[in-house]
């Protein structure tokens, strides 16, 4: 346990941010999850507006500093990708 009052303090500030991160972490494996599932099913009057809801929260993960803007990039571009793949065959 923390010996000073500032470092219990940042323990429970760690507390709530680990918290907070998992939570954006957790939406954002939700809706790629989503979109990777409509994938195989060939829900292709889907495919838009699922590829939409997940960049829009794996940028907001980035924005809220959860995830590296590369890491960002990288996922938004496969999904974009397996989304083209989908539709062409």
């Amino acid at each position: 346990m923390a010996n000073h009052k500032s470092a219990a303090k940042r323990a429970r500030q760690a507390l709530v941010r680990n918290a907070r991160n998992r939570q954006i972490i957790s939406t954002m494996k939700t809706s790629i999850k989503k979109l990777r599932t409509a994938i195989e099913a060939k829900e292709l009057d889907k495919l838009d507006e699922l590829l939409k809801q997940s960049q829009s929260t794996i940028a907001r993960s980035w924005k809220k500093g959860v995830i590296h803007k590369n890491n960002m990039s990288r996922k938004i571009s496969r999904l974009t990708k397996a989304v083209a793949q989908a539709k062409k065959g």
